[in-house]
């Protein structure tokens, strides 16, 4: 019976995480629709020039770190976890951060001025996302 339960929950979590992927995806092509903005491909990142690309790869390299020295805080039950260091803490800041920068890449060097505004609002949106994902443990879905 128990593991049947867990099956039903992982199904869940699947069905529930494509369903937030595409709400994610639809509200990027309709909001660069409305802006008239060229739209992203999937699981492709661009780059605008090779200094928005050494600058991409050095936020990620320090968020890696950040997931690491988490892991290990966490593993360690004698240490009191500071909020800075939990996944999901980390998690949103690095997108934060990633979209953040590629939109001030975009405002200053993309011929087309609207992507920043774009890259902004779906940032808000995925974030906005993340976060009632979190604090509503998954809509009550599961015992966060």
């Amino acid at each position: 019976m128990k593991l049947n339960n867990i099956n039903i929950q992982f199904g869940t979590l699947m069905l529930f995480l494509i369903v937030l992927v595409l709400v994610i995806n639809i509200f990027g092509f309709v909001i660069r629709k409305l802006l008239g903005v060229e739209r992203k491909k999937w699981f492709y990142y661009n780059h605008i020039n090779e200094r928005h690309k050494k600058l991409d790869w050095s936020v990620r390299i320090i968020f890696i770190l950040f997931f690491i020295s988490s892991y290990y805080m966490i593993d360690n039950d004698t240490l009191v976890i500071p909020r800075y260091f939990e996944t999901w803490f980390i998690l949103i800041v690095f997108l934060i951060t990633s979209e953040m920068l590629r939109a001030f890449m975009e405002w200053k060097y993309a011929e087309n001025k609207k992507d920043f505004v774009a890259t902004i609002a779906e940032m808000v949106f995925m974030i906005s996302i993340v976060f009632l994902v979190i604090t509503t443990g998954f809509f009550g879905l599961f015992n966060v």
